[in-house]
């Protein structure tokens, strides 16, 4: 028996070989798919698990031959592939970055669980979200979450936000950025993002240019 998450999990420790190969249309109903295996639950997000593996069985067939074995299985969202789960192929195709597996995965979703606005909430607070030297992380679906420490209570971008994340490229690697801010620094004492708007601030660009 094949477990279609399995083969999900597979595909998306694959990807780089794999999903040039898919067919423009196959890649669109693979997408549907997957959509639909994030939304449903139970027996339709297993049925949506069970259709998007065959489509790749069907499109990959020297890769995932044995169509007749492939059966959806109670619980099966659990399986994995290489540290690789069903939903990085989720990200890989619907959120349309990289960080997946069993490394990037754990800090994509630290990451996208601190405390974020949406483009339109950036707006409203009179912030451009798509101006120079702001961090935004593409969440489920591909939808910009901009990570509130970077804005002043006024909605205003924090000076030091921006002069840091230009020092660390955030336009070009937004992840790298926002791990920088968010995780303990040994040269800081203290998680970056705590020093904003205290007696430490000024600490924060120095320790990024030697960063």
């Amino acid at each position: 028996m094949t477990d279609p998450y399995a083969r999900l999990a597979a595909a998306a420790a694959e990807w780089d070989d794999l999903g040039p190969r898919l067919e423009p249309s196959a890649l669109r109903q693979l997408a549907l798919l997957l959509a639909a295996l994030r939304l449903a639950k139970g027996d339709v997000a297993e049925r949506a698990a069970l259709l998007a593996a065959r489509l790749l069985g069907e499109q990959l067939p020297d890769r995932f031959p044995g169509e007749s074995r492939l059966t959806a299985v109670a619980a099966a969202g659990s399986a994995g592939h290489r540290g690789y789960v069903a939903d990085d192929l989720a990200v890989l195709v619907l959120d349309g970055h990289r960080m997946v597996g069993p490394v990037l995965g754990e800090v994509r979703d630290r990451l996208l669980a601190a405390p974020a606005v949406g483009d339109a909430e950036a707006l409203e607070g009179g912030c451009d979200p798509y101006g120079p030297g702001l961090i935004r992380l593409r969440g489920a679906g591909g939808f910009v979450r901009l990570p509130v420490f970077q804005f002043a209570p006024d909605g205003r971008v924090r000076p030091v936000v921006r002069e840091v994340n230009l020092l660390l490229g955030a336009d070009r690697d937004p992840w790298g950025a926002a791990d920088w801010w968010l995780s303990p620094h040994p040269g800081l004492g203290d998680v970056p993002a705590a020093l904003l708007g205290g007696p430490d601030e000024g600490l924060l660009r120095p320790a990024a240019e030697r960063d």
